[in-house]
């Protein structure tokens, strides 16, 4: 895997690092920017409560998540160049282990569509019906923990 071969750091830190403009910046890209969703939805309060996780490479910063104390895993992103890189999975790994250390039974996401065969290699089910959110269709997904 192309993870293995570079030097991939993932930051974990919470909004009042220096760093968390970082994941905002990933975030307004591909999120905003990219798959148009409004500002109003992407930004929220649950940033303030979350653990953010942010992937850099060689100082460059290429990916972030965010996990709620709650073990929902949420708002990953990954810039357009470093994906298909293993650089998404290296970050989904340690969201789940953020989650195990919060000692909830099972890790929580809703995943975008075209996602779901990603989430499901990490072990992740589908556990309900496709649904509308900021016009992009999605579906929960959990995996087990405990």
């Amino acid at each position: 895997m192309a993870v293995q071969r570079i030097k991939l750091s993932i930051h974990i830190l919470g909004v009042q690092h220096p760093l968390w403009a970082e994941c905002r910046s990933i975030r307004q890209r591909v999120f905003i920017d990219e798959q148009q969703v409004p500002e109003a939805l992407e930004w929220d309060a649950a940033d303030e409560t979350a653990t953010h996780l942010l992937a850099s490479l060689e100082g460059q910063s290429v990916a972030c998540a965010r996990v709620l104390p709650d073990g929902h895993i949420g708002r990953m992103a990954v810039l357009p160049a470093w994906r298909g890189q293993g650089v998404g999975e290296a970050l989904l790994m340690q969201a789940i282990q953020i989650c195990r250390q919060l000692d909830v039974t099972h890790a929580r996401l809703s995943a975008q569509m075209h996602a779901v065969g990603f989430y499901q290699q990490a072990g992740f089910e589908i556990c309900g019906e496709p649904y509308s959110d900021a016009d992009i269709l999605h579906i929960d997904m959990q995996l087990e923990l405990v």
